[in-house]
């Protein structure tokens, strides 16, 4: 532990005492933080194995400077794991500026500016580099761009959004929206703000399609598909055919391209095979099983809590029948 930062700069014999041969390319690297602190956690390729957490702050902020520490402190250029996120630590480690800037996409020179282009264009010319003081870049990049997963959660989060700001707040799918989700504020439901199980909600709601006008039915229909059939654990092998229905009918219903929703109609060849196998939503999930153990240690959060939640991973204990099987993923084998 340093400067409030707890670390493992050596992750190999972490991962091997877990019970795990250690293979970096069977790892991804997910860094997010939440109200209470800053998160590095390793993944697994398949989201076979439990997540690890290899550094944890709650000093540290999401800014440039911090993130050059925390790289450096896990000894990232020895591992080069790839790196999942959302587009704000993607953009710090890539070294862009933050916000709504006129060059926010980092495969390309895509202008947010031009909004009359956005659905018509499709091809923009492509970002040969990443040079300080050019289109947007403020710093150094701290990894390789190859090296970055798009994030297929934040993706659908962005989706959502879009499509519920396009929606008429006087009609009856708002209605709908804000009478099924009341305990949301109305800020929240207007800018279009909903979390993964509250969209799943209104995938499974076969009531909800029937207070919507046609071009809203269409626009939720494609939503629901590539979200199904691309976005997560199955891609279907016409995916680019329902991402292309996605992006006509969210122009038909008016909806603004976001970045998000760029990088599906312009970069839909970037993304990897299985989008489940190395989302960002497991990591995501880290933020619920860490939170328990934050509040057992009642803001005492340092190297012997985080050696803590690593035993934990360890400590399985085979031999013990349960009535039924446990759904967490884990380290140790099963018991026949």
């Amino acid at each position: 532990m340093e400067d409030g930062f707890v670390f493992c700069h050596d992750v190999s014999p972490l991962v091997n005492a877990l019970g795990c041969p250690y293979v970096p390319n069977d790892w991804r690297l997910f860094i997010d933080s939440s109200k209470q602190s800053l998160k590095c956690v390793l993944l697994h390729n398949g989201n076979k194995f439990s997540s690890i957490p290899i550094g944890y702050s709650v000093s540290l902020k999401e800014r440039y400077d911090n993130m050059k520490i925390v790289l450096h402190k896990i000894n990232y250029n020895q591992h080069n794991w790839v790196i999942c996120g959302d587009l704000k630590i993607i953009c710090i480690l890539l070294g862009q500026q933050s916000g709504y800037t006129k060059y926010p996409c980092f495969l390309c020179l895509w202008d947010s500016r031009v909004k009359s282009e956005h659905y018509s264009r499709q091809s923009w010319p492509a970002r040969t580099n990443l040079n300080v003081g050019d289109k947007n870049i403020i710093h150094e990049p701290l990894v390789d761009p190859l090296k970055i997963l798009l994030p297929p959660l934040h993706i659908k989060l962005g989706l959502m959004k879009q499509f519920v700001r396009a929606l008429d707040k006087e009609g009856n799918c708002f209605k709908y929206i804000t009478e099924k989700f009341y305990y949301l504020s109305d800020e929240k439901r207007k800018a279009g703000i909903f979390d993964g199980p509250q969209i799943r909600q209104l995938v499974r709601d076969d009531n909800f399609s029937n207070f919507m006008i046609c071009k809203e039915k269409c626009a939720w229909n494609a939503f629901a598909n590539v979200m199904k059939y691309f976005l997560g654990n199955t891609k279907s092998p016409n995916y680019k055919i329902l991402v292309n229905e996605l992006i006509e009918s969210y122009k038909n219903l008016g909806c603004n391209m976001s970045v998000k929703v760029h990088f599906l109609h312009s970069h839909i060849d970037y993304f990897p095979e299985n989008l489940g196998a190395v989302s960002e939503e497991q990591g995501e999930r880290f933020h619920q099983d860490i939170k328990t153990m934050e509040t057992r240690y009642q803001g005492r959060w340092d190297v012997h809590m985080m050696a803590n939640y690593c035993w934990c991973l360890k400590r399985e204990c085979i031999d013990v029948i349960h009535a039924r099987m446990s759904k967490k993923r884990k380290f140790t084998p099963d018991s026949d």
